[in-house]
């Protein structure tokens, strides 16, 4: 069992109801959020491109912040799916620094926190609440080993990108072009 999620720039329009949503579903503090929204223009005047990006935590693979973690407290649970143990976590940085991703910020009450792909909605059998909530259904959850899950389906048919291939992360985290 792989997670993955799949972001399609093609329907997403920027309207930041998936960082509500996960702000409410995890009780994110004001001022601090685990998904952002992104505005990307590429091209030059007048032949522009103009990508909306829903981002979070990428759950690597191949993950720095967890290799760099002190205390094991970000490590990696079963579906790949990359989690900080807040209990163990000493707020020293290293993983907030390691993360090519700008993914993870530090929690007012001192530990780090990111995006955990609503694990614990997904053991119940639920999506993702930024999917789940998404009005232009952009956004695409689920198993990369099962061959008929939305993401594997996208990802077979679909041209995609992940951000900095070039950082060998092994991103779980997909934008469909």
């Amino acid at each position: 069992m792989r997670y993955a999620m799949a972001v399609d720039t093609k329907k997403c329009v920027g309207c930041s109801d998936c960082v509500v949503a996960c702000q409410l579903e995890n009780n994110v503090p004001i001022g601090y959020c685990r998904d952002w929204i992104v505005e990307s223009t590429a091209g030059t005047y007048p032949e522009l491109e103009l990508e909306f990006r829903s981002e979070r935590c990428n759950h690597c693979a191949n993950a720095p912040c967890v290799r760099c973690c002190p205390t094991g407290a970000s490590h990696i649970v079963e579906g790949g799916v990359v989690l900080v143990d807040p209990d163990a976590c000493i707020g020293c940085g290293a993983c907030i620094a390691s993360c090519p991703y700008d993914a993870r910020y530090t929690h007012p009450d001192g530990y780090v926190d990111k995006c955990t792909f609503c694990i614990h909605r997904v053991r119940k059998g639920q999506k993702p609440a930024c999917v789940e909530v998404c009005p232009t259904k952009c956004l695409y959850f689920g198993d990369l080993d099962d061959p008929n899950s939305e993401v594997s389906i996208m990802l077979k048919t679909r041209d995609y990108k992940t951000l900095i291939p070039e950082a060998g992360t092994d991103p779980q985290l997909y934008f469909l072009t």
